[in-house]
């Protein structure tokens, strides 16, 4: 356990100076823990996820900052385990004393012995301290719950409570090369269980490592989302059409496309090393290859990537804060700045505007984002709509197990029949 803590810490604190969850427990050693690895994961999610609250925490034990930063994240870590895991409170206790050895110096040893010790006698307390103010209260950054609050005046604790929960191990099945009863049926004789959910989508109950389970290298599903799942139905995709994903990394959306019908796809994508993922994807699921596209490209430049032939459906799944899935991507909660916000939405714009050129008289786009904030959302949309005038923007239909308001997928809480993250949808014809 000492050796994961220290790995975890690491990461957090990776996070806390900048670097993607990703890099940082790349850069932590966790990817070559061997068995430990996934408790590795687990306390760096875990400790992002609850960061407001825990930071909160270490601050009022110590009552002035750690001069050791990573000192901190360790400190920071193994509240996470008191409070959220089933791990023994003297074991977490001990490894982490014996890691501040290792992490900062011999001498923090005591001082992390004292703060652990203090919060096991005094949680109550100190937690409704700490939890009077919001940051700790909801574990987002300030700017981040005003946000959300002014957005979704009936929706916001909801939203912020559903940002700190648990992502469901949610399957997209490939109706290419099986059925859903199919791999239920395949998960179930491996001791996997699983519920239907969505149109296409399987929730396994008791997470685990995709590769463990059958069917993967074969090719039978997909690791997604089910609001990610909605695009070809919203889409209106049907055989013989001519289709652009936009912002076509790492490829979930465009995979499902070709499995849903037998289009003609072009998968666009500003960032070159991420081309090969989509590439991959197509060849895992083994779909046909030769009616994907992929082309290293930003799609906002359409004079250096489009041949002239209008397309008659688009995705524009466009760059967004990623604010809707921060359950699945915590470090988004603590790397945004708010003035990220005005930079997607000036970028989403380019998009938008230059894409549309390029749909056929009577075709669709999809816009779309992962984000819950309504200036990437609704708000580009109605400015899009007033500078375009042949843009009809289409009504949606969601299913009733789906929440949301209007195009906005509101995030799931732990345990919802379509558990779900907070996507947002406007499907736009051409007039």
């Amino acid at each position: 356990m000492k050796e994961s803590q220290q790995q975890a810490a690491r990461a957090v604190q990776g996070v806390l100076e900048g670097r993607s969850l990703s890099v940082a427990l790349a850069a932590s050693g966790a990817d070559h823990a061997g068995p430990a690895r996934s408790l590795v994961h687990e306390l760096a999610y875990g400790t992002l996820r609850h960061y407001g609250t825990l930071d909160a925490l270490v601050r009022r034990l110590t009552r002035k900052p750690l001069p050791d930063r990573p000192l901190a994240a360790l400190v920071a870590v193994a509240l996470y385990q008191l409070q959220h895991t089933k791990a023994p409170a003297f074991a977490v206790v001990d490894q982490a004393v014996a890691a501040a050895g290792d992490i900062a110096r011999p001498a923090a040893k005591g001082l992390v012995n004292a703060l652990l010790r203090r919060f096991l006698r005094e949680q109550d307390a100190l937690l409704t301290e700490v939890l009077r103010e919001p940051v700790a209260r909801w574990s987002h950054p300030r700017w981040w719950i005003s946000r959300v609050r002014s957005d979704w005046p009936q929706h916001w604790e909801s939203i912020l409570a559903a940002g700190n929960s648990r992502p469901p191990l949610a399957l997209r099945v490939n109706i290419r090369r099986t059925s859903r009863d199919r791999l239920v049926e395949r998960f179930a004789a491996a001791g996997t269980s699983a519920q239907v959910a969505g149109e296409y989508g399987l929730v396994v109950d008791v997470p685990r490592p995709v590769s463990e389970l059958p069917g993967f290298e074969a090719g039978e599903f997909s690791v997604q989302d089910l609001g990610a799942q909605l695009v070809p139905t919203l889409l209106h995709v049907t055989d013989g059409q001519r289709v652009l994903d936009a912002c076509a990394a790492p490829g979930g959306k465009a995979s499902h496309l070709l499995e849903f019908a037998d289009v003609d796809l072009t998968a666009l994508d500003s960032d070159e090393s991420r081309l090969a993922r989509i590439r991959e994807n197509i060849s895992r699921l083994k779909l046909d290859a030769a009616r994907a596209k992929i082309v290293h490209a930003d799609a906002s430049r359409p004079q250096h990537w489009w041949d002239g032939v209008a397309f008659d459906r688009i995705l524009a799944d466009v760059p967004c804060t990623a604010s809707g899935v921060v359950r699945r991507h915590p470090d988004g909660k603590w790397l945004r700045r708010q003035s990220d916000v005005a930079t997607f939405a000036q970028r989403q714009d380019e998009i938008l505007d230059a894409v549309w050129p390029t749909l056929a008289r009577g075709g669709r786009l999809l816009y779309s984002t992962c984000s819950v904030f309504r200036e990437e959302n609704d708000k580009r949309v109605e400015a899009f709509m007033v500078r375009t005038p042949d843009a009809l923007r289409e009504s949606i239909t969601f299913g009733p197990d789906i929440a949301h308001s209007a195009g906005q997928l509101l995030p799931s809480p732990e345990g919802g029949s379509h558990n779900h993250d907070g996507f947002f949808y406007a499907l736009l014809r051409k007039s």
